[in-house]
């Protein structure tokens, strides 16, 4: 089933650091943000993991939950999220179920060679369970001040 703006999400669950569950029902009645980023510790995504992180007490005042979704396993993502001090958890979809279900897994060209990575993408989800805003194969520069800007228009109009 495909992720639709203004459509609630499928169901799914899934294993974030510090034994965090997150579900398409664990953060009803706040706003979530689910980014998805290729590879921890690969300088786009550590930019972008510290932008989220310099951004958190706003997402936090916004009312929005952010964690960070990519296909590393718990290890790296305990190491990752130590070593850049990120308030917010990270899921492992080591298996790409996430990957798959929100569209991000794509065929891209590294050193010439045909290989499958996740495209760089951010989700919004609203309070009431129904994504409100999604930017996919995105620039890392500015970003998280537009996901922060409509995650806080979300705030007022609730």
């Amino acid at each position: 089933m495909a992720i639709v703006v203004n459509k609630p999400l499928p169901e799914f669950e899934a294993n974030a650091t510090n034994g965090v569950k997150v579900s398409n029902e664990s953060h009803l009645g706040k706003t979530m943000v689910l980014y998805f980023y290729p590879k921890d510790n690969t300088p786009g995504c550590t930019t972008e993991a510290m932008q989220f992180r310099d951004k958190y007490k706003d997402f936090v005042k916004a009312g929005a939950h952010v964690f960070g979704v990519s296909r590393d396993n718990m290890k790296s993502h305990d190491e990752f999220k130590s070593k850049l001090e990120l308030p917010f958890e990270l899921i492992a979809d080591t298996e790409e179920k996430m990957c798959h279900m929100f569209g991000v897994v794509k065929n891209k060209i590294m050193y010439g060679k045909k290989v499958k990575g996740i495209e760089r993408s951010t989700f919004l989800i609203g309070a009431d369970g129904l994504m409100k805003a999604e930017w996919r194969g995105l620039k890392v520069p500015g970003h998280v001040d537009e996901v922060l800007k409509i995650a806080k228009a979300l705030k007022k109009a609730a």
